[in-house]
C-alpha cells in the first residue's frame, strides 16, 4: 500500500521477534495502534473510552505510528540496530500525541488552534520537529526541504512578493494552526489513511503473508507461460495482479521480480530489457484498480467523491497501459525470433486456481464489497473471509511468530505513511492558513495564458520534477493542493486533472535520473542502472501519452455516453497497438520493418490516438498507405 519496500514476506526471519527489543516494541505499537482502529472503524463501545472524538483518535495513531517511524528509520539508517536517541525520539512522539489526544476537546471548544496555552504550543512545537525529523529519515532531504521551508512560511509570509504574499502570524500561532488545526499534520491525508487506507494495507500484507504473490505468479505462468515471449507477459500480469494489492512499487519489483526476471534472462531477453519490463509493470501495480494505492484513497477525499468512482475512472487508462506493455514484449519476441518455452513443473490454470481458490474469492469479495459498504470496512470484511477460507484450505493455525511477523509488516507501512504525512500536512496547513494555495492556482493560469496545453505540459514537467524527490502520495497531495484546482479552473474534468498529476508524479520511478523501480529491478537482473532505465522510459512511454488522452478525452475515464466510450477506447487501443509497433520495428501482418516505415507508422498511430475525428480518420489514411507499400514491398522480396 505504500512507497516503501516492506518486509511482506513469509520466509522465517534471521533473528526471532521476540529476541529483539526493537521489533518487538514495533510489534507492540503496531498491535496497539491496530486495536485502536479497529474500535473506531466498527464504532465499537469500550469502557467509555472508544470511540473516540475525531480529532482524539488522529492524535493517538499519530503518537503510536510516528514513535514506530523512529524505531523503524533509526537515525543510522534502515537495518542497523535502534540506538539510545531513536527510542528517546520515539518516546517522545508518544508522549506528544497521547498529550495531544487528551486535550483533544479542549483544542476544539476552547480554540487552542488560534490561542494556544503555553504547554500546548511547546508540545505542537515539539510535534513540528518530531514530522519534520520522520520525513527527513524516510522520504530523504529534498522532502526535508520542502515540508521545512512550508512549516515556516507562515512567520514571513508577510514579506514575500506578488501572489506569495500572505499574511505573517507569530510562532506559537504557527505552531499552533499547524498542528491543532484541521487542515494540517491531522488534514486530508492523514485522515484518509486513518479512517479507511489501514484496512486495505491489512488486506495486502495477510495476502502476501498467506502466498498471494506466488500465487498470482503460478496463475500468470498458467495463462502466459506458453505463449510467445511468455516470461515476460508473465512478469506484467503477475506484477500488474500483486501490485494492484499491495501498492508498492519498489517491494513489488523485490517480490515479483526476484523470480519473473531471471525467466525472463533465461528465454533469451537481454538483462536490461528484462529489468525494465518488471519495473515498468511494477509501477502501473499502483494505478491498477481494485485498491491502486494510498493516493487512490486521498484523492477521493480532496474530490468529495466515493472511492469507487476513483476506482472505476482508472480502469481503462491502467488497462491500456499494460496492453501497451503486453504488445512491446510480444512484438519484441516476434522480432527476435524467441522460441516459446515451458518451464518444468508450470502449472494448468486449473492447478493454479485448485491451489489459490481462495485468493480469487477474497479478491472479488473484496471489490464486490466496496461498492456496497464503506471502503473503510470492506477491506476489513474481504481480510477475515481470506483467513478463514486459507484455514479451511490449509486446515493450520498461524504461528505466533508468524502472526508478527504480519503485524510487523502493517505496522512498517502504516509508520512510512503516517511519518511522511504529517510532514505533508505541514504544507498543507501553511498553504491554507496563508491564503497562497488558492492564489498559486490563479497565477499558474496568468502564467500559461489561458491555454490548457500549456498549462498541462507546465504540470506534466513540475509533476515529473517533483517525483524525483517525493513519494508519489507527497508529490499528488502537494499538487493536488496547487495545480489541479487550476487544470479543473480551465474546464478539465476534476478526475481527469487529478489523476493527471498522478501519472505524472510516477514517472519518475521508471525514467532517469531517479528510476528507482529500473534501478530495483537492474539488481537483480545485472544490468546497469542507467541502461535499464532508459529501457523503461522506452517501453513505459505511454505513460507520457497517456494523461494527455484522458485529460482531453474523458471517455476513456468513463465519463460519457456509451458510444464515446467505446469509440475512444477502440482508436486508442489501436493506436497504443502502432506506436508498439513503431518502437519496437515489427508489424503485425508485415513482419519486420525499417526506420522510414517505423516513422510513418509512428506519425499514422499518434494521429489515431488524437481525440479530433478529422485527424484520427487522417492516421488511419496514412497506416493503411503504409501498410499496401509494406506489404507489396514484402511480395516483390518473397517473388
Amino acid at each position: 500500500m505504500t512507497d516503501v519496500t516492506s518486509s511482506g514476506s513469509a520466509e522465517p526471519r534471521a533473528v526471532s521477534i521476540f529476541a529483539d527489543r526493537g521489533r518487538l516494541a514495533v510489534v507492540a505499537l503496531g498491535v496497539l495502534g491496530l486495536c485502536a482502529i479497529i474500535l473506531q472503524t466498527f464504532n465499537i463501545q469500550v469502557a467509555g473510552l472508544f470511540p473516540l472524538l475525531a480529532n482524539r483518535f488522529y492524535y493517538l495513531v499519530i503518537g503510536l505510528y510516528l514513535a514506530a517511524s523512529f524505531l523503524i528509520f533509526p537515525l543510522a539508517g534502515r537495518g542497523t540496530p535502534v540506538r539510545l536517541i531513536d527510542a528517546l525520539t520515539a518516546v517522545l512522539s508518544l508522549g506528544c500525541g497521547l498529550y495531544l489526544c487528551s486535550v483533544g476537546e479542549s483544542i476544539l471548544t476552547q480554540g487552542w488552534d488560534i490561542i494556544p496555552p503555553q504547554q500546548a504550543a511547546i508540545v505542537s512545537g515539539v510535534t513540528i520537529a518530531l514530522s519534520l525529523e520522520a520525513v527527513r529519515r524516510i522520504g530523504g532531504t529534498i522532502l526535508l526541504v520542502i515540508c521545512g521551508t512550508f512549516a515556516a512560511y507562515p512567520l514571513f509570509a508577510d514579506a514575500m512578493p506578488g501572489f506569495l504574499w500572505g499574511p505573517s502570524f507569530a510562532l506559537n500561532e504557527t505552531v499552533a494552526s499547524l498542528v491543532m488545526g484541521a487542515e494540517g499534520v491531522i488534514g486530508i491525508p492523514l485522515r484518509v489513511v486513518a479512517d479507511t487506507l489501514v484496512g486495505f494495507i491489512i488486506f495486502g500484507s495477510a495476502l502476501n503473508i498467506m502466498g498471494g504473490g506466488q500465487f498470482f505468479m503460478d496463475f500468470a505462468n498458467a495463462l502466459m507461460g506458453r505463449t510467445r515471449g511468455g516470461p515476460a507477459k508473465v512478469a506484467i500480469l503477475s506484477s500488474g495482479l500483486f501490485g494492484s494489492l499491495s501498492g508498492s512499487v519498489i517491494s513489488n519489483v523485490l517480490t515479483t521480480g526476484r523470480l519473473t526476471i531471471p525467466a525472463m534472462q533465461r528465454t533469451g531477453y537481454p538483462a536490461r530489457y528484462a529489468a525494465a519490463v518488471e519495473a515498468c509493470a511494477s509501477t502501473g501495480g499502483t494505478l491498477m484498480p481494485p485498491v491502486m494505492g494510498a493516493v487512490a484513497f486521498i484523492m477521493a477525499s480532496f474530490l468529495d467523491t466515493s472511492y469507487t468512482t476513483i476506482m472505476v475512472a482508472a480502469v481503462v487508462p491502467s488497462v491500456l497501459y499494460y496492453l501497451t506493455l503486453f504488445f512491446q514484449v510480444d512484438l519484441y519476441a516476434a522480432r527476435t525470433n524467441m522460441q516459446t518455452t515451458v518451464a518444468e513443473g508450470q502449472p494448468t490454470v486449473v492447478e493454479a486456481l485448485r491451489d489459490g481458490w481462495h485468493h480469487v474469492l477474497a479478491l472479488i469479495a473484496l471489490v464486490t464489497l466496496l461498492f456496497t459498504v464503506s471502503p473503510g470496512r470492506a477491506a476489513y470484511y474481504a481480510t477475515a473471509l481470506m483467513l478463514v477460507m486459507a484455514l479451511v484450505r490449509h486446515r493450520k493455525l498461524p504461528t505466533w511468530e508468524g502472526v508478527c511477523v504480519m503485524i510487523e509488516d502493517i505496522t512498517i507501512n502504516i509508520a512510512y505513511l503516517i511519518g511522511t504525512l504529517c510532514g505533508i500536512g505541514l504544507v498543507i496547513g501553511a498553504l491554507s492558513i496563508t491564503g497562497v494555495g488558492g492564489a498559486f492556482s490563479r497565477e499558474l493560469i496568468q502564467y500559461g495564458g489561458g491555454s490548457p496545453f500549456l498549462l498541462l505540459v507546465l504540470g506534466a514537467i513540475t509533476s515529473f520534477i517533483l517525483g524525483m524527490g517525493m513519494t508519489v502520495s507527497a508529490c499528488y497531495i502537494f499538487l493536488a493542493t496547487l495545480l489541479a484546482p487550476a487544470l479543473v479552473d480551465l474546464g478539465f474534468s476534476p478526475i481527469g486533472s487529478h489523476l493527471f498529476v498522478l501519472y505524472w508524479g510516477m514517472l519518475s520511478y521508471i525514467t532517469p535520473p531517479v528510476a528507482l523501480a529500473s534501478i530495483a529491478a537492474a539488481q537483480i537482473s545485472g544490468a546497469k542502472g542507467m541502461e535499464a532505465g532508459f529501457t523503461s522510459m522506452r517501453l513505459g512511454i505511454v505513460l507520457f501519452v497517456l494523461p494527455f488522452l484522458f485529460v482531453y478525452q474523458p471517455a476513456l475515464i468513463l465519463d460519457g455516453a456509451l458510444v464515446d466510450v467505446v469509440l475512444s477506447v477502440g482508436t486508442a487501443v489501436v493506436g497504443l497497438a502502432l506506436v508498439s509497433c513503431a518502437l519496437e520495428g515489427y508489424l503485425y501482418g508485415v513482419g519486420r520493418i525499417g526506420l522510414l516505415a517505423r516513422v510513418a507508422v509512428g506519425v499514422g498511430a499518434l494521429m489515431i490516438v488524437v481525440p479530433v475525428r478529422t485527424v484520427e480518420l487522417g492516421g488511419i489514411a496514412v497506416m493503411v498507405v503504409t501498410a499496401l507499400i509494406l506489404l507489396a514491398q514484402r511480395r516483390r522480396q518473397l517473388a
